[in-house]
Order: structure tokens, then sequence, then C-alpha cells
């Protein structure tokens, strides 16, 4: 019998969000919250299913699939580098519509999927892929930096391959911003299951 090894990191949970206004997907700091099946309970984004949009060009619009972004991740040292390439002080994850910032694992927008996300409550997140930039979050951004020109749509390409991952909950749990996580890198060689 072949014994699988993973590749192991760790980091840091230095902010938890939710972004539970209607009228925007700008999200709020809150101490904890509860990972549930579908994500977290209030959130834009929660449910197991939610409705194919231009991400998902081959069903037709507004078709039920499952919900590969209950939660998004963001790292500090990704979004240190955005900003640098915007020229501003800073880019703060709720700009970007984020519920989780983590601060110890600086390529996280390069984790492959089936990658897994461990917190000491038990609870997992699996890895869905990249959250691929767009201007929204550059419009965001923006507001804060009036004198900065075109933030919008330089965040597309300043975002590229920086911008996070989307996740779905594997396993429910209680999540707190001090927690410090386990992630299971996924090797395509040998995936995990």
């Amino acid at each position: 019998m072949e014994v699988h090894f993973l590749k192991k990191a760790q980091a840091s949970i230095q902010a938890l969000l939710i972004a539970d206004l209607p009228e925007t997907f700008v999200t709020r700091r809150i101490p904890k919250t509860l990972f549930e099946f579908g994500g977290i309970r209030g959130d834009r984004h929660f449910g197991i299913t939610s409705k194919a949009d231009s991400r998902q060009p081959m069903y037709p619009r507004g078709t039920e699939i499952l919900n590969r972004r209950q939660i998004t991740i963001v790292s500090e040292e990704e979004l240190g580098q955005i900003a640098e390439e915007l020229g501003v002080e800073k880019v703060l994850p709720e700009w970007l519509g984020a519920n989780l910032l983590v601060k110890g694992f600086p390529g996280l927008t390069q984790l492959t999927q089936g990658s897994r996300i461990l917190f000491p409550s038990v609870a997992g997140l699996i890895c869905m892929g990249e959250n691929m930039p767009c201007t929204l979050p550059g419009e965001e951004i923006q507001k804060y930096y009036e004198g900065h020109e075109k933030i919008a749509t330089r965040f597309v390409k300043a975002g590229f391959k920086r911008r996070g991952i989307v996740c779905a909950v594997e396993r429910p749990g209680i999540i707190h911003e001090s927690d410090e996580v386990q992630i299971l890198i996924n090797d395509y060689s040998n995936p995990m299951q």
C-alpha cells in the first residue's frame, strides 16, 4: 500500500468578514462565525447552490448550479503586492468582498483546486480555484484613492494571480479571527479525493 505524504503549510486568520448588506458586495469584520454547508449564513454568497452567471458560460444564465464560491479568501501578502502595483498605501479585504484574510501563506492564489484548509474547530474548506479579478473591487478601491487614476481597470491586472481563492465548506464548524489554520496542498499527480 502506497503512503501519500501531503505538502502542508500554515497560516493565521487576520480577519473574518461577512457581506450581509444587500446593496453592496463589500464585507465587514466580525470576531467569529459558523461555517455551515453553504458558507456563512446571511452572507451574499451563502448557499449550497447558486445561479449561473458570466463565470459559467457553459450554462444558461440563471441555471441552478453548485455554489463553488461560498467563501472567498485573500492573503495579506498578496494584498500588499496589489497595493504596491497600484501605487496605493493599502488594499483592504473588505474592498474585495473577502470572507477571510490570512497571513503566512503568500502564494494563496496559486493554491491548487482540491486543497483543504483546516481549522482548529475541525471545520474544513475545499479550494475551488482562483477568484478572478474584475473591475468592481477596483471601483471600491478607487473611492479611497481619488488622486490615483484608473484603479478600477488597473486592478484587474494588479489582482491577476493575487486576488485570492474561492472555497466551499466541506465540514462545518466555528471560526475565530485568531485561528491558526493548516493548509493541505493538493498534488495533482496524486490527488486528494
